[in-house]
């Protein structure tokens, strides 16, 4: 089971940026799959976006894992995959958003093998369309929880 790739699905979402807010996530093992999501009173979609996967890692028993995480968010993929996070680590996040939510994800991806792969939103991929449908139904849904971060201003 060692050599067994973990996919993760990951969506986040806002009506209105910033507004309500909601992530959806789909965690694929073999067999096994797992869905998780949680709506907040105010929030941005980027900020979604990145807490869905970091809601993901951090769901995770196990460290090592091979996992490539599919999102339609570019900001998350080119964040990483193109290195300006690891460019803002070196700036202390000077003008840039989320830091709170990056300081989070840091040591979680650092834990894991991780490929970040883009899909086109809304479009064909049943697994992302169910993490949308997963992410506006928390937005839109009651027991909505507070974005400490967006709401202190981070």
């Amino acid at each position: 089971m060692t050599n067994q790739q973990l996919i993760i699905y990951t969506d986040g979402a806002a009506r209105g940026n910033p507004g309500r807010g909601g992530y959806g996530v789909v965690l694929i093992w073999g067999k096994v799959r797992k869905e998780l999501s949680q709506g907040y009173r105010m929030t941005t979609n980027n900020r979604m976006e990145l807490l869905a996967v970091i809601v993901a890692l951090e769901a995770l028993t196990k460290e090592g894992l091979s996992i490539t995480i599919y999102t339609d968010s570019q900001y998350v993929v080119n964040s990483v995959e193109k290195g300006w996070l690891w460019n803002w680590i070196k700036i202390g996040f000077k003008d840039k958003k989320n830091r709170d939510l990056w300081e989070r994800f840091i040591p979680l991806y650092k834990k894991q093998r991780i490929k970040f792969q883009w899909v086109k939103g809304h479009a064909t991929n049943p697994e992302n369309n169910r993490c949308d449908e997963l992410a506006t139904a928390a937005a839109d849904g009651g027991s909505l929880l507070i974005d400490e971060g967006y709401e202190r201003g981070e």
